[in-house]
């Protein structure tokens, strides 16, 4: 058995599987946290400008709707070659670990910002107008009302974006990204090895259970606050 599973995957084909593990998690890791900074802000600003927000104005509201429900509403493979020239511009390449973390990042950050509009959409609006009646600013409602309170959908929503930023991960090898999704396709498709895709597709569902499991128990952590 161990024979069998060394000629199937040796140590240069395993060495592999760990420098594309690897650039997995750079690439989602990375994604994640600058389309987080993105799209919190931005989820936040899409609550204050809806109707009857502290700082209502429809007409930003909708624009800035507009341009999130389109790219959210672009498939991701369509994105990835779209903004190649924009791509290779912040990284210098279209290819490789670096330049996939440009298309999921664009693509995260207005996920990201429905999620948050959504979260802070279920905020007791009682404690909006009770902070407005002490004289509390916006930053002051935004800061110490809002977000403390949509803390426990917001981290939800955060892992919710982290597991599908790991799918888009393996669908940005297929053009050459890297990480596992490149393992899986120039080995596992190309070169008729069955079982280095299979090993792929359990990595990654090991990884997104690990994922899913941390985000619940930090949802749960704050929920009990």
């Amino acid at each position: 058995m161990l024979e069998r599973l060394s000629e199937m995957f040796p140590p240069a084909l395993i060495d592999l599987f760990v420098t594309s593990f690897w650039e997995t998690l750079i690439m989602v890791g990375i994604a994640g946290a600058v389309s987080a900074l993105i799209g919190i802000p931005l989820g936040v600003l899409l609550r204050l400008t809806d109707r009857g927000g502290v700082l209502e104005n429809l007409a930003f509201n909708r624009s800035a709707g507009l341009v999130v429900n389109a790219v959210r509403s672009t498939p991701f493979i369509i994105l990835l070659v779209a903004i190649i020239p924009f791509t290779r511009f912040i990284t210098g390449s279209s290819i490789g670990t670096a330049a996939a973390v440009v298309p999921l990042t664009i693509a995260a950050a207005p996920f990201i910002a429905r999620l948050v509009e959504t979260s802070l959409r279920e905020v007791d609006g009682g404690l909006v107008e009770a902070a407005q009646a002490m004289g509390a600013t916006t930053s002051q409602i935004v800061f110490k009302v809002l977000l403390p309170e949509a803390v426990p959908g917001i981290v939800a929503g955060l892992t919710i974006t982290l597991v599908s930023l790991t799918g888009y991960s393996a669908m940005a090898g297929a053009i050459g990204g890297g990480g596992l999704g490149d393992l899986g396709i120039r080995y596992g498709y190309q070169r008729f090895l069955p079982e280095v895709m299979l090993a792929v597709v359990l990595v990654l569902i090991v990884f997104v259970q690990a994922v899913q499991s941390l985000g619940d128990w930090l949802v749960r952590r704050l929920s009990h606050k």
